[in-house]
């Protein structure tokens, strides 16, 4: 199970791939290239790119569950609307707070939740994979009993996270939960990290 890891290949705002100089310095770091899916890598023009999810997933055989905000407050952040992309700070009460983004800002946001739903397209025909794609404004949702399997933890039609994860892992039926554009869902905890920890990220 994948938790916040589907990390987008996407564009920011600015139109510029913001993410990707980082991701292929990761993968230089680490030195990864050579362990990376060889399918993969040659289907690429560069095979950094199969260390997003959305380039390798396609050539995962093994059952997988992706359990991932369609507004991931890391991805909202340092990759969709990274400061580099908004030098003067336009977005800032929204990053901090989703209630107080402009109609302009969510029409954007709706576009970033798109492209994540055009990324697990294939994946989401596949008969071994599962998935939770909610619409809080979160990083990481398992961790926490709140958000994991609480009285009030978000649910998608009236199932928690853990109870979909469950269905997925023990085969009882298909697990393949997407949510409705913010701001629909009411189950929501929107756990937006503070911006003193945004800064240290």
């Amino acid at each position: 199970m994948s938790d916040a890891g589907f990390f987008l290949d996407v564009r920011d705002i600015s139109g510029n791939y913001t993410i990707r100089p980082f991701f292929s310095s990761l993968v230089t770091l680490q030195g990864v290239q050579k362990n990376l899916n060889r399918n993969c890598t040659a289907s690429l023009d560069y095979p950094y790119k199969c260390f997003f999810p959305q380039h390798a997933l396609p050539y995962i055989g093994s059952p997988y569950f992706i359990l991932n905000s369609a507004y991931d407050v890391y991805q909202f952040h340092h990759i969709f609307v990274p400061p580099s992309a908004d030098p003067d700070g336009h977005w800032n009460h929204c990053k901090l707070n989703p209630a107080a983004c402009t109609a302009n800002q969510i029409a954007i946001l709706q576009g970033f939740r798109s492209e994540m739903l055009m990324a697990l397209r294939l994946f989401g025909g596949s008969s071994n994979g599962g998935m939770f794609i909610n619409s809080c404004f979160a990083h990481c949702q398992s961790e926490l009993q709140d958000t994991w399997f609480a009285s009030n933890s978000p649910r998608l039609h009236d199932k928690t996270i853990a109870e979909v994860v469950g269905d997925w892992y023990f085969e009882r039926k298909v697990a393949k939960e997407i949510d409705c554009p913010y701001p629909c869902d009411h189950t929501c905890q929107n756990l937006i990290p503070s911006s003193r920890v945004l800064e240290e990220l």
